[in-house]
């Protein structure tokens, strides 16, 4: 198969993707040797800089930003890189260390390991090139960090098992520190399945190897990924694709498994069936060096609606209702977690923490919130997500109310808050609670092509 020309160069990659997918794909153990050139292709490297810099973030232990590339020369930039490649003189620097609160409610934090900009844009690159290999190999169950599927298409499946009876007793397992636990040499032995380019598998050695600088000190990294790190959710998915291959080839028949990253639920039907699944993870971890969370790993007993589970930010457990008819039927209830409840809040405590916002006029206020309530929108928005939305939406009326009687110099007193709702509605504010809008039975066929069962 020639690749066509064409003079887009999104329209190149997407064609070099799709050639190298399809080779990979007719052939499981084909292992490809000519991919190092590809990488400081200029196409290449032009969709790699545009991505980082869609990305934004900032700059590592160069101190050296998106805006000085803007300013230094976008092309110059990735002509120097390009030639580099070719020398054979790239050498990564360490990655600077920082670390972000977790909402783990205790407090802890999660370092992250950011790249400087020259090294994101190669790391960028190289992806491009080898991603289109290994998603020929990725199982279905796996979900996060991979073109095309997000965290909504793993809640679906949860729900289709649900409906289907399939999910009565569950596994929510968490890996413990898993960026920072894989073993190189194996996820090598990995990446060597497919890749046998000794100087692609160069790269990805001294990016796993290039260490870390935090507080001015340097630190060998012996195992562990950066998480910050532009590659680094591929090779967390390439490391974690030998439990997925395991499982869907030998246990499958067991329970059903469920993956986001280092997040996974297998959906059992029977207890004994999920006791059997607890063991095999557990070895097959042990294989992988790996650990379970022993807090968060636990046995689920779904039946009846006894207990649930959090995954991806939503609360999953069964709850009885009727039907037009007034039959009982059991369903899969989705609703935001207390956890995601309070960050929504957090999310809007946020517009109103400055005092400078007083001097603000509602329709500005309506124009800073609408942002944040559209994206929260878009991912909780689910089927059953509508009681837990409207709470949220009348903490959004209630901070606005609080804010405005302030504005007014009247103190924090709550009053007319209904009639300040059409005002702040005719403003253009927009609202979170839509999903009772949805017909019930329409979402369950577009999701699973069945209704709940009855009972």
């Amino acid at each position: 198969m020639n690749v066509q020309k064409t003079n887009n160069t999104k329209e190149k990659v997407r064609q070099l993707q799709r050639k190298l997918y399809l080779t990979a794909k007719s052939n499981v153990k084909r292992r490809f040797h000519a991919m190092y050139d590809k990488i400081y292709r200029d196409d290449i490297l032009q969709e790699a800089w545009k991505r980082v810099k869609a990305n934004r973030g900032s700059g590592g232990i160069d101190g050296i930003t998106i805006e000085n590339v803007t300013c230094y020369g976008e092309q110059r930039l990735l002509n120097e890189i390009a030639e580099t490649l070719k020398m054979g003189g790239y050498r990564p620097l360490p990655v600077r260390r920082t670390y972000i609160p977790k909402n783990d409610g205790k407090g802890s934090k999660r370092p992250l390991g950011t790249p400087v900009i020259k090294d994101r844009i190669v790391q960028m690159a190289t992806k491009i090139v080898i991603e289109p290999v290994f998603e020929a190999d990725f199982k279905d169950c796996s979900y996060g960090f991979r073109p095309k599927r997000n965290a909504h298409m793993a809640l679906d499946k949860i729900y289709e098992e649900g409906t289907k009876g399939n999910a009565l007793w569950v596994i929510d397992a968490d890996i413990k520190d898993y960026f920072g636990n894989i073993n190189h040499e194996k996820l090598m032995l990995l990446v060597e399945q497919r890749i046998c380019d000794r100087r692609v598998l160069k790269l990805i050695k001294c990016w796993l190897r290039a260490g870390i600088m935090e507080e001015g000190e340097y630190q060998k990294t012996d195992k562990g990924a950066p998480q910050g790190g532009v590659i680094s959710p591929l090779l967390s998915n390439i490391y974690l694709h030998y439990f997925d291959y395991i499982w869907e080839k030998n246990y499958r028949h067991i329970g059903t498994l469920v993956r986001y990253a280092d997040d996974f639920v297998i959906l059992c039907k029977r207890n004994n069936h999920a006791r059997v699944a607890l063991n095999i993870v557990h070895q097959i971890m042990n294989k992988l060096e790996l650990t379970l969370h022993e807090e968060k790993a636990k046995l689920v007993d779904m039946y009846f609606g006894k207990e649930g589970f959090d995954f991806l930010g939503f609360h999953n457990r069964f709850k009885r209702g009727r039907t037009k008819e007034w039959k009982w039927y059991w369903d899969l209830y989705q609703e935001p977690s207390p956890k995601a409840m309070q960050k929504m809040r957090d999310n809007i405590k946020l517009v109103f923490k400055y005092p400078s916002r007083l001097l603000l006029s509602i329709k500005d206020m309506v124009k800073i919130l609408n942002p944040r309530i559209r994206g929260m929108k878009n991912y909780y928005g689910r089927l059953y997500s509508y009681e837990q939305l409207r709470k949220i939406d009348y903490y959004i009326i209630r901070k606005l109310n609080i804010w405005y009687n302030r504005k007014r110099q009247i103190g924090r007193k709550i009053n007319r808050i209904n009639d300040w709702r059409k005002v702040y509605y005719n403003e253009g504010l927009l609202t979170l609670a839509v999903s009772r809008m949805l017909k019930i039975e329409e979402y369950r066929k577009a999701v699973c092509r069945k209704t709940a069962r009855t009972v």
